[in-house]
């Protein structure tokens, strides 16, 4: 691992925690990988390229799953990312300090 440079190192502990992530919101709605995928518009082959930990998020595409799961994904910073509600429907982030 000492020859790994650290933003490889970076970029697969992010893609794996955002696969853990997606398998426990479905697991925790209970929704097959079929399911989800029939859900999203997408084919169960994708949704298990996501879950391998090897695929490489667009933002637009974290951005629909956090729209999907009702929960945010990921966090840059002291911001956390949500959805916005209807009584604030330009916010895209709340400082979680």
């Amino acid at each position: 691992m000492e020859t790994v440079p650290k933003d490889i190192v970076n970029e697969v502990d992010l893609s794996f925690g955002i696969a853990d992530e997606i398998y426990r919101l479905m697991q925790e709605r209970n929704l097959t990988k079929k399911q989800f995928a029939d859900a999203i518009g997408k084919k169960p082959s994708e949704i298990t390229k996501w879950l391998s930990g090897q695929h490489n998020f667009t933002i637009r595409t974290l951005a629909m799953l956090s729209a999907f799961f009702e929960t945010p994904l990921i966090s840059v910073g002291s911001h956390r990312y949500v959805l916005p509600d209807d009584n604030q429907p330009n916010m895209v982030a709340e400082d979680l300090r």
